[in-house]
């Protein structure tokens, strides 16, 4: 089944919070749909009540409202507020010549080229007519009088527009918050969902790849989406919101030249599927160097004793000079894909647009009838500065977008990564019997490693598997605890195939002390309970008393509640060892595997461990990988393992008294032990 593609898998992670994206999107349109209110309030302002009074005035017979202007004795109102209950008694003009304003005795010619002769008679030129008229000069008390009545209708429409800019910023303040919150919200889902998947994801997908590009897909990449989310979203939802309100105004006020603006959408698409193909290979190339670095930067800390030891310092550094090279290599390249296109792009389209608005106005002008007013003019100026405002934000946006894609293309990889199912339903506690029949398994392909394996081992029973480096020992306990599963054979505890129930399920009664125990941040008690909340602190403390770590522990400051660093690096391996000795008895399993948990132990705290160990296996069904002979001389079973195959079973009498290989391992070691004691 093919799957939805990146772009489609982000906006269905968004649909998730859809209820509040969408407010917070309403949020924006009202916000939008009344800041855009503010060209059309500015030009009704500019055009009916400050440029306005330059109009034909009625003489009209009495003073009756508030919009007559009284003057030299008589009354003079508007001829467009002139109203059936007016009595006109005549008709004049106040009209603006160079600097000047004049009262003329009649009605002339509202448009034109005005100027002032010798004689001081004002001078109207059209392109059909010219007009020549005298006039009364008014002073700055008369004009202000034709003014006045314009003055409460300007407060008020400045109010209005100051109040609606408050209102917007209401909503501007709701949708950012709204969408914010969404977007944390989504990139915490998205987070909690790849960590989630991470934990179904079988052993093999960690043992092929390094922790820290694991770690960056959960962390830097989210974290560009989160980017997405947070900003690009707004941003993309908000520019194309104002760009439609803004088309729609400038449809409003001129049909033609809108139409004309419309271009800039064409060339926006076009223009943003250019920029994805360039982007997107750059950003890939990026966030794939990143992880890499971060794979490499772990695997370096980890490593830095051996990288010390060994002088290897320069080398590591020319290698991550490397990695780091290219980083800045492509970034760069990123870098110069934005300048050369973002600003300029949108200074162009800015630029185009003002010319084709000085054109299309300018020649208006050579035609009377085509004449605009100075409110028409500013709205139209306005509306244009605004739409290239979210277009510039949009264009800026566009590399965090496409991070933002390459980043998700990332994460949904892992996602798609073959899982498999949790089920963490309760079983009936083993009895403990285990068995392998005819198992053949291989880490790849046809290479097996396990070849027709075949043993058994009863219910409370201690079986130890030996042989050389590489002979199996530790498949052995990767297919017990379902890590792995065998290609051929089957595995059955207490007669239960162990395909037949969840991984969860088989790992419920069967505890683990690998031979480097892992030692969580934390506290010692927290490192047994594992946060558990079925394991009590009182079970925590009985079970590290029981397996001896309470000799080291009583004298920590904080005893069970010492703080532990990464890794449990304050303690010795034999404590480390303990505590995940203690850890295992804590859970009490039915099942108890050993993986070489003695070979790392010095020789005297070896008699500790082994104390400890008795403990543990009492009363459960134990597996153990042997390193040191001398640790499993008890065991009900030792199977001698070599290439895969089970070359010699018993006790460790019998395997003595056949004197094959078992018997020359053990002689082996017990010369080394003599050698070690003369020395």
């Amino acid at each position: 089944m093919m799957k939805p593609s990146t772009e489609k898998r982000l906006v269905q992670y968004a649909m998730r919070n859809k209820k509040m994206i969408f407010i917070g999107l309403f949020c924006l349109l009202l916000a939008v749909a009344l800041e855009l209110t503010g060209p059309f309030i500015a030009k009704r302002l500019i055009d009916e009540h400050i440029v306005g009074i330059e109009n034909h005035w009625a003489e009209v017979d009495s003073n009756d409202d508030k919009q007559t202007v009284v003057y030299d004795g008589r009354f003079f109102k508007r001829i467009d507020r002139v109203d059936g209950q007016d009595q006109v008694v005549h008709t004049v003009t106040l009209l603006q010549a160079e600097r000047e304003y004049f009262l003329i005795e009649k009605e002339v010619p509202l448009t034109g080229n005005r100027s002032i002769d010798d004689e001081g008679n004002i001078v109207i030129q059209t392109p059909t007519q010219t007009v020549t008229v005298s006039g009364e000069k008014l002073s700055i008390d008369a004009l202000y009088r034709f003014f006045q009545p314009e003055v409460q209708p300007i407060i008020w429409l400045l109010a209005l527009y100051m109040g609606l800019i408050i209102i917007a910023s209401v909503f501007q303040y709701l949708k950012t918050y709204l969408l914010q919150v969404s977007s944390n919200r989504i990139i915490k889902q998205m987070r909690d969902d790849v960590f989630a998947h991470i934990q179904r994801l079988p052993i093999s997908y960690f043992v092929n790849r390094p922790a820290g590009k694991i770690v960056a897909r959960v962390t830097n990449d989210t974290e560009a989406i989160r980017e997405l989310y947070v900003k690009v979203l707004e941003t993309f939802a908000s520019g194309m919101i104002y760009m439609s309100g803004i088309f729609f105004a400038l449809f409003l006020l001129d049909v033609r030249l809108a139409a004309v603006t419309l271009l800039v959408i064409p060339i926006m698409i076009v223009w943003m599927k250019w920029y994805k193909v360039y982007a997107g290979k750059y950003n890939k190339v990026i966030r794939s160097t990143v992880s890499d670095i971060n794979g490499f930067i772990n695997e370096a800390i980890q490593g830095m004793s051996i990288i010390q030891a060994f002088r290897r310092t320069k080398t590591i550094e020319d290698e991550f000079e490397t990695l780091n090279h290219r980083h800045y290599t492509y970034q760069i390249k990123m870098n110069t894909l934005n300048a050369l296109t973002s600003f300029n792009l949108v200074n162009v389209i800015r630029n185009l647009a003002f010319v084709a608005f000085i054109w299309y106005f300018g020649g208006m002008s050579l035609n009377a009838a085509g004449i605009v007013s100075v409110g028409l003019l500013y709205a139209f100026v306005d509306y244009l500065t605004r739409l290239f405002e979210p277009m510039n934000q949009m264009i800026s946006q566009l590399p965090q977008l496409e991070q933002a894609r390459v980043a998700g293309s990332r994460v949904f990889e892992l996602m798609d990564q073959e899982g498999e199912e949790v089920i963490v339903q309760d079983i009936p506690r083993y009895e403990g019997e285990v068995v392998f029949d005819r198992v053949w398994f291989a880490y790849e392909k046809e290479d097996y490693v396990l070849k027709d394996l075949s043993f058994k081992i009863e219910p409370g029973q201690t079986a130890a598997f030996v042989g050389h480096t590489g002979s199996g020992k530790s498949s052995v306990m990767n297919l017990l605890f379902r890590f792995y599963d065998p290609q051929k054979g089957k595995i059955t505890i207490d007669g239960i195939d162990t395909k037949s129930l969840s991984r969860q399920q088989v790992r419920q009664h069967i505890g683990i002390v690998l031979q480097d125990p892992f030692i969580f941040t934390g506290t010692i008690i927290s490192n047994v309970t594992m946060n558990d909340p079925s394991i009590s602190r009182e079970q925590a403390i009985a079970a590290l008393k029981a397996v001896g770590a309470d000799q080291f522990i009583e004298k920590l400051p904080n005893k069970y509640d010492e703080p532990v660093k990464e890794k449990g690096s304050e303690f010795s391996a034999g404590q480390r060892q303990l505590i995940s000795f203690a850890r295992a008895l804590a859970f009490d399993p039915a099942i108890l595997i050993l993986d070489e948990a003695t070979a790392n132990i010095d020789t005297e705290t070896e008699g500790l461990i082994q104390e400890a160990l008795n403990v543990l296996k009492k009363g459960r069904t134990t597996l153990v990988i042997a390193h040191r002979l001398s640790t499993i001389q008890q065991a009900d079973q030792i199977f001698v393992l070599d290439r895969g195959k089970i070359i010699e079973k018993g006790t460790h009498d019998e395997l003595i008294k056949e004197k094959g290989n078992y018997y020359q391992m053990y002689k082996m070691q017990q010369g080394q032990l003599k050698n070690k004691a003369v020395v």
